[in-house]
């Protein structure tokens, strides 16, 4: 079992939120697409933000969009569409949406419009 799965999401979401207002994108474009992936709208997102829900337990409780098999490339030097474990097929679709957001890809192909 990864760390990854024991850390709270809360701990991390800062991290991508510098990333991307560095990149000069907003905090409410990262809320956008993690609400794409997951289904949770700001109240929600909120929730587990402050809960200090774990990834394991976040991605547990998400409604994963159907066209996130849609997500492909490489995150740290894997393929995500060959990732076997769900959960961590799961963080890297998130980790691989906030880099392209960094990059300055548009939205709809970000949401995979």
């Amino acid at each position: 079992m990864s760390r990854i799965f024991t850390t709270s999401f809360a701990s991390v979401y800062p991290h991508y939120v510098t990333k991307v207002e560095r990149k000069g994108r907003t905090k409410d474009e990262l809320d956008e697409v993690i609400e794409w992936l997951t289904g949770f709208d700001d109240s929600a997102l909120s929730a587990h933000l402050a809960a200090g829900t774990t990834f394991e337990d976040f991605f547990a409780e998400a409604r994963l969009n159907p066209r996130a098999s849609q997500i492909t490339g490489v995150v740290c030097g894997v393929r995500v569409e060959e990732i076997d474990d769900p959960l961590m097929r799961n963080i890297r679709y998130l980790d691989k949406l906030v880099d392209e957001l960094a990059r300055g890809r548009s939205m709809d192909k970000v949401l995979r419009a």
